[in-house]
C-alpha cells in the first residue's frame, strides 16, 4: 500500500468536481482514478424507492473506467457548479485511512453565502499506484 495523505486525497477529490476547464478536469480524473476505477453512488431515497417498485432490489449507480468517470464528473459539474451557485469541498481534517481504505466527508456549499446545502460520505479503496480503485459515495449521510 503506498503512503498517501488522506486529507490531501480528499481535497483533490473535491477539487475535480469543481474544475471548470474540461481538459484540466479530464486530466484530474485520470490522475485521481485508476484506468478501471469505479465510482458507485447510493442515490437519494426517492430514487431507491422507485427502483424497488420497478423490481430492482438495489439502486446503486456506477461509473466504470475513465470515460464514464469523466462523464459522471462533468455532468455533476454542469448541474451543480457551472452556474457558480454551488461548490464542493472536503470537510476539514476529517479524512481517515486504514490500510487501503480512505473515508472522508464532503459538502455542497452556496458560493455567495458559504451556507452548507448538502453533503455526503466517501469510502475510497486506493490501488497500489495511489489512485482510486473503487469509490463508494453516500449522498446525504
Amino acid at each position: 500500500m503506498p503512503h498517501i495523505d488522506a486529507q490531501e486525497l480528499a481535497g483533490r477529490y473535491a477539487a475535480v468536481w469543481n474544475e471548470r476547464d474540461p481538459e484540466l478536469r479530464r486530466k484530474a480524473v485520470h490522475a485521481l482514478w485508476s484506468p478501471d476505477g469505479v465510482h458507485a453512488l447510493l442515490p437519494p431515497q426517492e430514487l431507491r424507492e422507485n427502483a424497488v417498485r420497478l423490481g430492482f432490489p438495489t439502486a446503486a449507480l456506477e461509473a466504470r473506467g475513465h470515460d464514464e468517470l469523466e462523464a459522471r464528473v462533468a455532468r455533476a459539474h454542469e448541474e451543480f457548479v457551472a452556474s457558480g451557485e454551488y461548490t464542493f469541498r472536503a470537510t476539514a481534517a476529517h479524512a481517515q485511512q486504514v490500510n487501503d481504505v480512505v473515508t472522508f466527508r464532503w459538502e455542497s456549499v452556496l458560493t455567495r453565502s458559504g451556507e452548507v446545502t448538502g453533503g455526503g460520505l466517501e469510502f475510497v479503496v486506493v490501488a497500489e499506484d495511489g489512485r482510486i480503485a473503487r469509490d463508494y459515495q453516500f449522498v446525504g449521510v
